[in-house]
């Protein structure tokens, strides 16, 4: 299942730990073996060049999760409202990624926008692009030869988490702590790998990078094993640092970084919506195709960059290379992304047009019991952003609440003049809605397990809250509604016309009620909120006539007058039982306004 979060990252994080210790040793047993006579200490430099990358990733990812948590609700935003031709696309998918440091959820994004049908596929494939340009942050901050600053960083980023009461500054603070462990694991790898300036077969296997292919080889594989080519165009500028690797061969490795991010996106789309592969095929398409058209050209995109990056004619050699090539490198990698982005913004439409061809629209499944129904918008890639993560929980309410509105719509039909098929199949839909539920709920207790600031978990408070009166609505349709209306079905009573007329103007408005319910609790929308809840008068108001006309009818003289009146009666009872959810689940939103 989907939400098996936990598990899920454990094994791919031990396996990523697994294959990166066996690179270590297997470089480690082939430089040992290829020359004994030559006196290196493998044991500490694998230990040091380990540890350095592990720090570097921890510090990467301790970055971008106190980014998520500080700008989520921010970036969100800007996403849905910027986004309103490819030109504009592209630069919020630049900014957006640019901030939360990780394309992969600028696209999850994407995908739930076009989902909840907030952007079309032309739109998201210019987002797409410019998040490919939102990476390119990192090499760039990277580049810069801070790494002295490391400690100080880190000691005032944990000095902050100290602060008693605001969640910002504590996640400011884990922001710097995490660029301060980025440049400390930098400068722990670079230190691990400078007696490799001197070892010969280190540099001949360095020089093999200067053929593109084999650069791009390396790269792709070791990107897709980390699923960071920020942290792939990171290792390649420490390396660069100490001159290990040409212009042109960093060029090919920040190549190979970019198609090997391409495995993120194919993973991320695995078991999801059709639109999330679409975004997924839009991702690859756009990273191997921008390679190549530019692989051909990695020369003269050397020069160019060469032209605009600082250079440092006192130095030669080695010193040289590692003073020039990092910000080179950083710079290369930059221009590659927005000449593509340029270039391929202008066929947004054909390959959005493309994509649908090639990945149409699979059928709905059906069973014999009805639709299988799956979660849309819960998507385990923003669990560790909880305000992305809630607003998707907001999306699966309105999905849930779907259901139940089409219940809710159909039940007082069904119980006038209904059959006990028609009946049933209302009844059959409540299994639908138990199955969302849960895995709302599941996600919404994933989230729970996150850093969340006050203002997060009192609005996943509500949210649980709220889900569980939509599930009491499907439930009192379920149970009660329909149990009345197959009573109806099978019993030798009718419903008078003037009867008829009151139990549908009740449904009607209880119906509306449900409807605002749901719509406020999806777009967090306090005016539908408090027009719900206003209803309490007209409910009780007319809950109060229609049991006036009941009791009028009770006297009057048909057969079978009592097991009408009864049920008559329970039908207004078990409306006025989900009004009363539907004004639960209102409150939730006013007493989550200022979230």
């Amino acid at each position: 299942m989907m939400l098996q979060l936990n598990s899920h990252r454990q094994t791919l994080l031990i396996a990523k730990m697994f294959l990166l210790f066996a690179i270590s040793f297997m470089s480690f047993s082939v430089f040992a073996a290829s020359d004994v006579q030559q006196e290196m200490n493998w044991g500490v430099m694998t230990m040091q060049l380990f540890g350095g990358l592990a720090l570097f990733l921890f510090g990467m990812d301790l970055m971008s999760i106190a980014l998520k948590a500080v700008a989520g609700d921010k970036m969100k935003i800007i996403l849905r409202k910027l986004t309103s031709n490819r030109f504009m696309g592209a630069a919020t998918g630049a900014a957006v990624t640019a901030v939360i440091q990780s394309s992969s959820v600028t696209t999850v994004l994407v995908v739930g926008f076009i989902s909840a049908n907030l952007m079309t596929m032309s739109q998201s494939v210019g987002v797409i692009m410019g998040a490919n340009i939102g990476t390119t942050i990192t090499a760039q901050i990277v580049a810069f030869k801070v790494t002295k600053a490391a400690f100080l960083m880190i000691a005032i980023g944990y000095g902050m988490q100290f602060s008693p009461k605001n969640e910002k500054i504590k996640h400011y603070g884990r922001m710097i702590m995490g660029l301060g462990m980025i440049f400390y694991g930098m400068s722990v790898m670079s230190s691990a790998m400078q007696p490799l300036r001197t070892y010969q077969p280190f540099l001949d296997l360095m020089i093999s990078m200067d053929n593109p292919i084999v650069g791009i080889a390396v790269a792709a594989v070791f990107t897709g094993l980390i699923q960071s080519s920020s942290a792939t165009t990171g290792i390649v500028i420490v390396m660069a640092s100490q001159g290990f690797i040409s212009l042109p061969a960093g060029i090919a490795l920040a190549f190979g970084a970019n198609i090997g991010t391409c495995v993120t996106a194919m993973l991320a789309s695995i078991g999801k919506p059709r639109e999330a592969v679409r975004a997924a095929a839009v991702h690859v398409f756009f990273n191997i195709a921008g390679v190549l058209l530019w692989v051909m050209f990695i020369d003269q995109l050397a020069d160019f960059v060469r032209y605009l990056s600082p250079a440092h004619p006192e130095l030669t050699g080695l010193d040289k290379l590692g003073a020039e090539t990092p910000r080179q490198i950083a710079n290369a990698h930059t221009i590659f992304n927005l000449a593509n982005t340029f270039i391929f913004i202008w066929f947004t439409t054909q390959i959005a047009s493309l994509v649908m061809k090639l990945l149409p629209d699979k059928p709905t499944p059906i069973e014999e019991e009805g639709l299988v129904v799956e979660a849309k918008y819960l998507d385990e890639y923003l669990i560790n952003t909880p305000s992305l993560a809630l607003d998707r929980v907001r999306l699966e309410v309105l999905h849930m609440g779907e259901i139940v509105n089409d219940m809710t719509r159909k039940i007082m039909p069904a119980i006038l003049d209904g059959s006990k098929k028609t009946i049933s199949k209302i009844e059959s839909r409540d299994d639908e809605v138990d199955l969302l539920y849960e895995l709302i709920v599941d996600y919404l207790g994933q989230i729970s397990k996150q850093n969340l600031t006050d203002l997060q978990t009192e609005e996943l408070l509500e949210l649980m809250e709220a889900v569980g009166d939509l599930e009491n609505i499907g439930d009192t349709i379920e149970t009660n509604l329909v149990a009345l209306g197959m009573e109806h079905a099978t019993s030798d009573f009718t419903i008078s016309a003037p009867t008829r007329k009151v139990l549908t103007h009740f449904h009607e408005k209880v119906y509306k009620a449900v409807d605002g319910a749901i719509q406020a609790v999806s777009q967090n929308n306090v005016a539908v909120a408090q027009m719900v809840i206003d209803m309490k008068d007209d409910i009780a108001n007319l809950a109060t006539s229609a049991a006036e006309h009941q009791a009028e009818r009770l006297v009057v003289d048909e057969p079978n007058r009592i097991a009408a009146y009864t049920t008559e009666i329970d039908i207004i009872e078990k409306q006025k039982r989900i009004y009363y959810f539907a004004k639960r689940m209102a409150k939730t939103v006013i007493k989550n306004k200022n979230v």
